[in-house]
């Protein structure tokens, strides 16, 4: 056996007192008379200013080490690519602790097991959802990861639609943003993994939907596909005069996901007890100058409206409830999902830049697993 080549998946690969099979394309070197698995690893090396370049991380090969009593083995499969993970490279206070310097960089991610070592609820072959990071294989003992249905869904909606995406769209327009039936709901980012979400939910509420996105590509998504009442074109066409050709009675509820200058236009637009949900705003997460705030915040006096902040992991023990209606509505085709997948992480850097330039649509996903 050459040091170097990759294996078939007809030959194993020997690690401390279990073997498994060696997925093609892991290359394996000589230890101790064992064959090790490889593992690639994104890994934060500086905090960036502005927008991060390619060195804000490196990629590196570290072999797997043996599992521990209680650990399995995870085979990640794909990772999810979120603004948020800006905000997660920057050293403060938030609502989660920064990704330190030399830890692999934080994403949500899914996969299948693959080695396990007495643990008492997962086993070989499970497919799990959970926090692995940018990296190809992640050892655990479960804490975080939760069991996923391939034959359900395909892998990635679960780090999608039925994953936190799907569940910031859920709970921030319905626990927060409070929507009901007739009103009428203005989603920015409505393109994106949790935009395209909140849009269709707000109509299956029954509400009045309109969205803003860049590009006449995401526009004509958002009205022929994903079933919007209206569509604003940020990028060639003015959103103080698409709202009021969009929303000429107002907005009800706005689900901000972009911050800045739109925030400011849709505060302007608000009805009597409007709600305003800032879910994020990508817009000003690579800002080397102060962050832009809204000027026009008078109206929430002025309306009698609110505008609340909202973080997905206080929603934690309604996940489950929450992941199961929307499969129902995914079942019924109310409720339509489209996963933007780019292949190798060596790739991640470039697909990365997508989250900010608006070339995606749905959920941005990264497939780290080598055929």
């Amino acid at each position: 056996m050459q040091i170097g080549r990759s294996l078939t998946l007809t030959h194993e690969c020997f690690l401390s007192n279990y073997t498994l099979p060696c997925p093609r394309g892991v290359y394996l070197h000589h230890q101790a008379n064992q064959y090790a698995m490889m593992n690639k690893q994104l890994i934060l090396v500086k905090r960036p200013v502005g927008m991060p370049d390619a060195s804000t991380w490196k990629l590196e090969t570290q072999a797997i080490p043996a599992l521990e009593d209680g650990q399995v083995l995870i085979q990640q499969h794909y990772i999810s690519l979120d603004p948020a993970m800006r905000g997660w490279l920057n050293d403060a206070k938030s609502y989660i602790p920064p990704v330190g310097i030399g830890e692999v960089m934080r994403a949500g991610s899914v996969g299948q097991i693959i080695a396990a070592n007495n643990h008492p609820t997962l086993a070989i072959g499970d497919y799990v959802s959970g926090n692995g990071g940018v990296q190809q294989y992640v050892i655990s003992e479960g804490k975080g990861w939760f069991k996923v249905d391939p034959t359900l869904a395909s892998l990635p909606t679960y780090i999608g639609t039925l994953g936190m995406p799907g569940q910031t769209a859920y709970h921030g327009l319905l626990d927060v943003g409070k929507a009901k039936a007739g009103e009428t709901i203005v989603v920015s980012g409505a393109a994106g993994a949790v935009g395209s979400v909140v849009g269709q939910i707000a109509k299956i509420k029954g509400c009045k939907v309109v969205g803003i996105a860049g590009g006449p590509q995401n526009t004509k998504y958002l009205l022929e596909e994903l079933g919007f009442d209206g569509a604003i074109d940020y990028k060639n066409e003015d959103v103080k005069a698409g709202l009021k050709r969009e929303c000429p009675e107002g907005i009800d509820v706005y689900f901000d996901n972009v911050g800045g200058e739109i925030l400011n236009i849709a505060l302007s637009r608000l009805r009597f007890k409007a709600r305003v949900v800032i879910c994020g705003a990508v817009s000003q997460y690579n800002n080397t100058t102060p962050i832009v705030g809204p000027s026009n915040y008078l109206s929430l006096l002025v309306n009698r409206a609110t505008m609340e902040g909202m973080v997905v992991f206080d929603y934690a023990k309604s996940y489950g409830s929450a992941a199961r209606e929307m499969a129902t509505w995914m079942k019924e085709g109310k409720l339509k999902t489209r996963e933007d997948v780019y292949e190798g992480i060596e790739n991640f850097y470039e697909t990365f830049l997508r989250l900010f330039s608006g070339d995606k649509q749905g959920k941005l996903v990264l497939k780290v697993l080598e055929d």
